[in-house]
């Protein structure tokens, strides 16, 4: 197992460096100071050729021109927040509007577009990288200095771990993901749409015409967001549904989630045979087809277009702040915020 580090570009004046994280079984992931971002995936398919099975572009001016989050650590607050506004002790907080009126992602720069401090470690049956970030109080509107810490460990078993971490000395929030655009395929040779998913998950959050959850559960039973017994992509963005057309005609939905560290989430490539498994702490898993990916630029050398990756971001729900049915997204100074999820890559 190794940790090689090389010269990706340079933005803003700064350096961006890439870390490429390899085993001996063949799977290897480079990942950049600029967003965190996960741009290069390698897993072996059934045959044992390996492929790239994320989305991802070759230079970091792509990144910053085009990119819809591409493998981005989002942050500080994963999703939409209403009105780009919310109240804290009392004290009313606005943030930027980059998603119609709402706020997305964390604002114009947000987590994904900064560059973090990173320091690499290398065990015997893992190797990684520590990605170390401090948002000053009053960026992009949010209370509190926040200092984050998010780790992406392989292992010698196929393993992606991320950690996410983060201290403040002020009462904010915090909801944090990773945006890395799946392709099981490999090399972007199909879209998603064959993709078999299996979520366990009897829940999604109703969406408005803007994507804001209304804050309502619909239970999954007989509607095409039924992912307990798996699956195709397809059949959401084919289906009539309101709230797939609503989507983009597919998905962009909070799952709740019926259990953690449970093999919760399965994704499944038949052509390939690769095998994607996710496991979290988190309570929702928001499935997101790609269905707002537009065609004006190239992926890795592929004609950028709907559904040709997908997201599963694990994390907490979106405007969770403004609707304090779902888990508190609070953290106060002497806390700490910690989440993991683990993905599992193989075959069948």
């Amino acid at each position: 197992m190794k940790v090689t580090k090389g010269f990706f570009g340079t933005l803003n004046g700064k350096e961006v460096t890439a870390y490429t994280l390899s085993n001996s079984k063949g799977m290897e992931m480079t990942c950049l100071t600029y967003g965190g971002i996960i741009t290069k995936l390698l897993t072996p398919d059934r045959e044992g050729k390996r492929e790239d099975v994320v989305l991802g572009f070759d230079r970091v001016e792509d990144y910053e021109r085009n990119s819809p989050y591409f493998g981005a650590i989002v942050g500080r607050f994963a999703g939409r927040i209403r009105g780009a506004a919310f109240e804290l002790e009392g004290k009313s907080y606005q943030l930027l509007k980059n998603d119609g009126e709402n706020h997305l992602h964390g604002g114009k720069v947000g987590f994904s577009h900064v560059i973090w401090e990173a320091e690499t470690f290398e065990e015997q049956d893992r190797v990684g990288v520590a990605l170390h970030y401090v948002s000053q109080d009053g960026e992009e509107g949010y209370p509190g200095n926040l200092n984050v810490t998010v780790t992406y460990t392989l292992t010698e078993e196929n393993e992606l771990l991320v950690d996410y971490a983060a201290t403040t000395d002020q009462t904010t929030i915090v909801n944090l993901t990773n945006h890395t655009y799946f392709n099981l395929s490999g090399d972007l040779k199909e879209d998603i749409l064959d993709h078999e998913l299996t979520i366990k998950s009897d829940e999604f959050l109703q969406l408005k015409s803007d994507l804001m959850p209304t804050g309502e559960k619909i239970r999954v039973d007989g509607t095409p967001f039924d992912f307990n017994n798996g699956k195709q992509i397809k059949e959401g963005a084919t289906s009539v549904y309101e709230q797939n057309v609503l989507a983009g005609r597919g998905y962009d939905h909070p799952f709740m989630l019926n259990t953690n560290n449970d093999r919760e989430i399965m994704l499944k490539d038949e052509k390939s045979g690769r095998v994607l498994m996710i496991e979290t702490d988190e309570p929702c898993v928001v499935l997101y087809t790609g269905t707002q990916i537009e065609d004006t630029y190239k992926v890795k050398g592929v004609q950028a277009r709907k559904y040709l990756g997908l997201c599963l971001e694990t994390q907490g729900a979106p405007d969770s702040i403004n609707q304090p049915q779902f888990p508190s997204p609070i953290l106060r100074a002497g806390e700490r915020y910690e989440s993991r999820t683990r993905y599992v890559f193989g075959v069948e």
